[in-house]
């Protein structure tokens, strides 16, 4: 029975989460002897966006496919370039009418691969409905695969449980992004989808989710604004990674990682 094994590195927050990136991919991917690398990236660029230099440099590390949230807007010059590399989504339920896809086929060690990136409702922008929409996406990626990953970048926990329940024995895997807090529920459903609420975060843990203490303390010790900025230290990187029958895209494994950064 063939079988395909999937990295997926949680939201990579600022330089520190970019530098531990390019230092700690290929040797993860080599040791998880893994044939297809995913990242959610939309914080790379100091915590709110990311710019086509940095896209570029994180696809050179090794990374196949970037997935994305909703800070995918913050650094203009995203515009265009997204329009152009097909290999960095956004999510797939903002409206049709902006730049960039929610969706991207592509393959590996013989297996085609499918990801879709979807973003939640709950305490989030107003965006169609992610339900919906995934169902339009699969649709289009189930005519050339079964393997089919799911980045749900969402806030709300139920939401994301009932996209799984959505979902369940559709997909290969439900990955969830944006808390940058990792949960410790991964399990492969008996209808052979892995799920996890969220997982985590690379980048700076001595922070509130990637922050520097002091501003983001002061925020919610005032109500008032301050400029946030990225932390620098405990850096990890986290992710799980995810072993999928390549014949039927039955998830058969999901195992998470948090490793700090010169252990």
């Amino acid at each position: 029975m063939a079988q395909i094994k999937i990295l997926f590195f949680a939201d990579i927050v600022g330089k520190p989460g970019r530098f531990v990136l390019s230092e700690m991919c290929r040797s993860l991917k080599e040791k998880y002897e893994a044939d297809y690398v995913i990242a959610n990236i939309e914080n790379a660029a100091g915590g709110f966006g990311i710019t086509p230099e940095m896209s570029r440099k994180i696809f050179s590390y090794g990374v196949n496919c970037q997935t994305s949230g909703n800070h995918i807007w913050d650094r203009i010059d995203i515009l265009a370039y997204i329009d152009e590399e097909p290999r960095l989504l956004r999510p797939a339920n903002f409206p049709s009418e902006v730049p960039g896809c929610g969706s991207y086929l592509d393959e590996a060690s013989g297996v085609k691969i499918g990801v879709l990136n979807l973003m939640g409702r709950t305490y989030m922008k107003d965006m169609d409905c992610p339900f919906q929409v995934a169902d339009r996406e699969l649709a289009k990626l189930k005519l050339h695969t079964e393997v089919i990953i799911v980045d749900f970048h969402a806030e709300a926990t139920s939401e994301k449980q009932a996209m799984l329940a959505y979902l369940d024995g559709k997909v290969s895997a439900i990955i969830g992004t944006h808390t940058h807090v990792q949960t410790a529920d991964e399990r492969v459903t008996d209808r052979s989808t892995a799920y996890i609420t969220d997982i985590g975060m690379t980048g700076p843990h001595d922070s509130i989710i990637g922050m520097a203490i002091g501003p983001s303390l002061g925020r919610f010790l005032t109500s008032m604004p301050k400029r946030f900025t990225c932390a620098k230290d405990d850096i990890k990187i986290s992710g799980v990674v995810l072993t999928i029958n390549a014949e039927n895209g039955a998830a058969e494994n999901i195992e998470r990682f948090v490793i700090d950064y010169g252990k």
